[in-house]
Order: structure tokens, then sequence, then C-alpha cells
């Protein structure tokens, strides 16, 4: 099985262009969504971590928001409970899939968490700063705040993309995205 890890900045597209490959995507960032709304072994971990935070079932990101405001332990502790819960998850898929020719990891901190193993192929998303601003600014539950507290997190795309294998320049058309798939993978299969 190969694996392609999607790297890239907040908003330049990765999901979106995993989901164009056709193949198999674990993607951390709809898994921490349904492990919100899903899991009462999840929310019973972060209740009993952040009590005065997380009260109610389904865990409400705008509760888990103001804990992270709250003081740097709050993410920390939040981060661990989630990451474990996603590892297993990201685990769970892996195993489902292992007969597929290829699969997409769509985990936003794949390289700052260790996820990626040695013969993973990377795939950074390279978009410009004006496009990925005006798409975030779109999002519902856009917080500039939050945003600016996950980027401290994870590596600058300048590395990220000095680590990857292929970049795909995202003028988000379809054409050119579907240009770039196309071309990674007849390179790699």
């Amino acid at each position: 099985m190969i694996r392609i890890g999607m790297l890239g900045d907040i908003g330049s597209g990765k999901s979106y262009i995993a989901n164009k490959f056709g193949y198999p995507v674990f993607n951390a960032d709809y898994e921490v969504s349904k492990l919100y709304k899903k899991s009462k072994k999840t929310f019973s971990k972060l209740n009993k971590e952040l009590p005065k935070y997380i009260k109610s079932f389904p865990v409400n990101k705008d509760h888990v928001t103001k804990a992270i405001f709250s003081n740097k332990t709050n993410f920390k502790k939040i981060t661990n409970i989630v990451h474990k819960e996603i590892n297993k998850k990201m685990k769970s898929f892996l195993r489902t899939n292992k007969n597929k020719e290829i699969v997409i990891l769509d985990i936003p901190l794949l390289l700052e968490n260790k996820i990626n193993k040695k013969k993973d192929i990377l795939v950074f998303v390279d978009a410009k700063k004006k496009d990925i601003e005006k798409r975030l600014i779109k999002r519902v539950n856009f917080n500039r705040k939050l945003l600016n507290r996950f980027k401290k997190i994870q590596f600058s795309p300048n590395y990220k993309k000095r680590r990857s294998h292929f970049i795909i320049k995202n003028n988000f058309t379809v054409r050119q995205v579907n240009n770039n798939i196309k071309k990674i993978l007849n390179e790699i299969l």
C-alpha cells in the first residue's frame, strides 16, 4: 500500500485535493468532528480534564475553543485526548484499507505528530495567501485567534514544502488540480 500524506497551510485545499485522488482518504478534521458528536468516551475524558468547559454531550466546539483560549495547558490536555483517539481511528482505517493500492492521509499535524512513515509520499498543496484568506473567511466557524493558535503548533509551510516529494499549485480550478494529480499518480504507480 502506498501512503500519500497531504501537507499544506490551513485553508490551502488539502482535503479537496485529497478527495480528488480517487482513493480512500483518512480525514483527521472530519474524524475529530465525529468524535465530538458521537464519542461519549471522548466526552467523558474531556469532561474529566475540563469540567468547567466541557459540560454536555455532544461536545460543543465553541466550548472547546473557550477552553483552548483560557490557558495553554487546556490546549495540551485537549490535543492529548483527541490525538490518541484519532490515532486509533487512523490505525483502524489503515487496517480496513490494507489491500488498497493507495491511501491518502489528510492529517493537519502529520509531520508535527510524527505520524508519517519514511516511505510515505508527501504532497504539499501550495495556494496563494490571498486565496487561502478568502476561503477561510467563508468558513462557518472561522475564528482568526484559533487559526493563529493552530498555526503556532504547525511547522512552517516552507519546511513542509521542502520535505515534500510533490507540490500541487492549487489555484482552485478543477482542471489544474486533476492534471497535477494525474502526473503524481503516473510517477508513483
